[in-house]
């Protein structure tokens, strides 16, 4: 048992498992990096090959739990630091400015309606009543234009979505230019 073709071996399954659990790309290469680490460590205290497998995974179960331990104590750190006179700190972006020019990209009608409904957070009971349009209908709607936007982000990149539906990531799309076009 050598670490090299363990880790040669297990290293893809171990970076899926973490992707599961972990939405970042540069955090899972992180703790994929803290389990070869520790596999290099404790490699002697495995006394059975066929347990190894379930060893490494152990560890890489511990690794998430102590990374999410330390993400929230380094939250905890920041709430208490914080005092109400303080600027306020914004982590996030706006995600709709982002989105905001696709979805203007869209035909009139589903763009007011994406606007609508998912940046301006218009109930779509409210929006159907509005338009005069069943509840049904609208929910309808709401879907093709949704169908319609992940069409243009779909052309655009290519993303990287974990188990639950997160991305964790993605690549440009480029397009190969034709010079005879």
């Amino acid at each position: 048992m050598n670490v090299e073709n363990i880790w040669l071996e297990y290293r893809a399954a171990l970076k899926r498992f973490l992707h599961t659990k972990v939405s970042n790309e540069a955090d899972v290469e992180d703790l994929l990096q803290d389990i070869l680490i520790k596999t290099y460590n404790n490699l002697n205290v495995v006394k059975n090959q066929k347990s190894i497998k379930s060893w490494l995974f152990q560890i890489a179960n511990n690794t998430i739990i102590d990374y999410y331990r330390k993400k929230s104590r380094t939250q905890a750190a920041n709430i208490v630091d914080y005092s109400p006179n303080d600027e306020p700190i914004s982590n996030s972006v706006d995600l709709s400015n982002c989105i905001s020019p696709f979805i203007h990209g869209l035909p009139e009608e589903h763009a007011s309606l994406l606007t609508a409904i998912d940046i301006n957070n218009q109930s779509q009971k409210q929006y159907a009543e509005q338009l005069g349009v069943s509840y049904s209908t609208l929910k309808s709607r709401v879907q093709k234009s949704r169908s319609l936007l992940k069409q243009v982000f779909d052309n655009c990149c290519h993303f990287k979505i974990d188990k639950r539906g997160n991305v964790y990531g993605y690549d440009v799309k480029t397009k190969k230019i034709d010079p005879c076009e």
